[in-house]
């Protein structure tokens, strides 16, 4: 008799991850799912473990993780590598401190060109398309 945990299509399996079956299928390429046996004459299984790691990776790729430090994640899951997960993450969040940089800058000067073209009227050159000419 099958395992109960282990008796979901990869279908079921993808709704319960919350993804598509062809996402599944990419990240089994990509090593960061096992593809389970194929018993002969059936289809493969997939179980709650599989589930769970599924889960993983696309918690992994939301906080900014790339699909190779994702994989090196998982190769620390087994919790004795804390300070090798936590200088992943230190360079995650030095990116996206660095990224939150960028945009502010880029907020500081898109605010300035709206309101200088807030500010101008009439046949007068738009400072927004004047400033993107000349950069």
């Amino acid at each position: 008799m099958e395992n109960a945990s282990e008796n979901l299509t990869i279908g079921a399996f993808a709704k319960a991850g919350g993804v598509n079956v062809e996402t599944i299928r990419f990240y089994q390429r990509k090593g960061l799912l096992p593809e389970p046996e194929r018993p002969y004459g059936r289809i493969r299984r997939y179980g709650q473990t599989d589930v769970a790691r599924v889960k993983f990776v696309k918690s992994a790729q939301r906080l900014g993780f790339s699909l190779e430090e994702i994989s090196q994640l998982l190769r620390l899951e087994d919790g004795t590598h804390c300070g090798e997960a936590a200088e992943l993450a230190a360079l995650r969040l030095a990116d996206v401190r660095a990224r939150l940089a960028d945009l502010k800058q880029m907020e500081v000067a898109l605010s300035k060109l709206v309101s200088e073209c807030n500010a101008h009227h009439g046949n007068v050159s738009c400072p927004l398309i004047a400033a993107l000419h000349c950069c």
